[in-house]
């Protein structure tokens, strides 16, 4: 009975070990699930295809400050930053005391002149009636004549310049043009407005694109409607844009030529001016000479020491650090001479960081 009794408890023992052990091994299996980085891979270009790369921003499609023509204090300011106001939406006004006694001015001009406009009226059309009658003379219905266009030419400045002080009262009202967001606020209410000074900043509402710069080496490579690779880091976000413009003069870019990418509707929430994308290029390569290369972006080279290297992704799915010996580099790329094939992928860019042994995800 004894003998029993022990044989038992060591199966009991064992059981209970093997059971601890499969709960690990699915609670470590699950951790490395939970854990693993979501990266993106390209292949090398240099074997039949040309992958160019430019840094860019997230710009609005329609930027404007708004400001005044006149010199006023502004007497109320009803926007701040980050406000969404809508088309026609008043955003202050300055003070307008000044221009409404002109107005009122005006006003009183244009009812002397109505009134002096009428009894020139009245004589002209007797002088009329009594030249046909031969009871006056051509000399005298002349004279009316000439009063009578006279005060109407008065009356007709005075209007205008009414029409010239109205037009000043609406710059005292500050209005935006068109739904959007209030990005800067250069003056508060109380300061003193100069004419052509900014007052705020809109930023048209969800018209975000891509603005980036080309060099003169890789202009005439790109093409108004070609897709393009784009990735911005900071929002997370990989999708395909499509060039919609391209700047051909430098001559304010620095020597840079800017081209602009559209942003699918889809990809635009989580977006703000001013984040920074990359963006990839991929076309048939031309130059024979260099279908033979291995070519690499050279943010994605990590230095070490001496060595430079790369992540690639391992059969089993974790990032492997793979050393390599580098050659010329060509604009944004670097050649590989060793360490990588040219059908072998490599990472690009990743939502974590990376390390030796790291388990990952490829997005698709």
């Amino acid at each position: 009975m004894k003998i029993s009794n022990i044989a038992h408890t060591i199966i009991a023992i064992g059981l209970m070990a093997l059971t601890s052990c499969s709960s690990k091994e699915k609670k470590e299996a699950t951790i490395v699930k939970d854990t693993a980085i979501n990266v993106t891979v390209a292949m090398p270009t240099g074997s039949g295809n040309e992958t160019r790369h430019f840094s860019g921003q997230v710009v609005a499609a329609q930027t404007v400050n708004i400001s005044t023509r006149l010199m006023g204090y502004i007497t109320k300011l009803t926007v701040k930053v980050g406000d969404y106001v809508s088309k026609g939406q008043v955003l202050g006004t300055i003070s307008n005391s000044d221009i409404l006694a002109k107005r009122g001015q005006a006003d009183a001009m244009i009812s002397e002149a109505n009134a002096a406009l009428a009894n020139a009226k009245k004589d002209y059309d007797r002088f009329t009636v009594l030249y046909k009658q031969q009871s006056a003379s051509a000399k005298e219905l002349d004279n009316a004549t000439l009063q009578f266009n006279a005060v109407k030419a008065k009356a007709d400045a005075a209007k205008e310049i009414r029409n010239e002080v109205n037009a000043m009262l609406e710059y005292t009202t500050l209005v935006s043009p068109f739904s959007g967001i209030i990005t800067q606020k250069f003056i508060d209410a109380g300061n003193m407005a100069n004419p052509g000074m900014p007052i705020v900043a809109i930023e048209q509402n969800d018209s975000y694109e891509l603005s980036a710069s080309v060099p003169e080496l890789d202009i005439n490579a790109i093409k108004t409607g070609e897709s393009v690779v784009v990735i911005i880091k900071s929002a997370n976000k990989s999708f395909q844009g499509t060039v919609t413009q391209i700047n051909p003069s430098s001559q304010y870019s620095g020597g840079q030529y800017i081209i602009k990418v559209s942003i699918p509707e889809e990809e635009k929430k989580g977006l703000y001016a001013g984040m920074y994308a990359n963006l990839s290029l991929t076309k048939p390569n031309t130059n024979k000479s260099e279908m033979d290369k291995v070519l690499v972006p050279i943010a994605c080279i990590i230095n070490k020491d001496d060595l430079t290297g790369l992540f690639t992704v391992s059969a089993n799915n974790t990032a492997l650090l793979r050393w390599v010996r580098l050659g010329q580099t060509n604009g944004a790329n670097v050649e590989v001479i060793s360490g990588l094939e040219r059908n072998e992928q490599f990472i690009v860019s990743s939502e974590g960081k990376l390390y030796n042994g790291a388990t990952v995800i490829v997005k698709k």
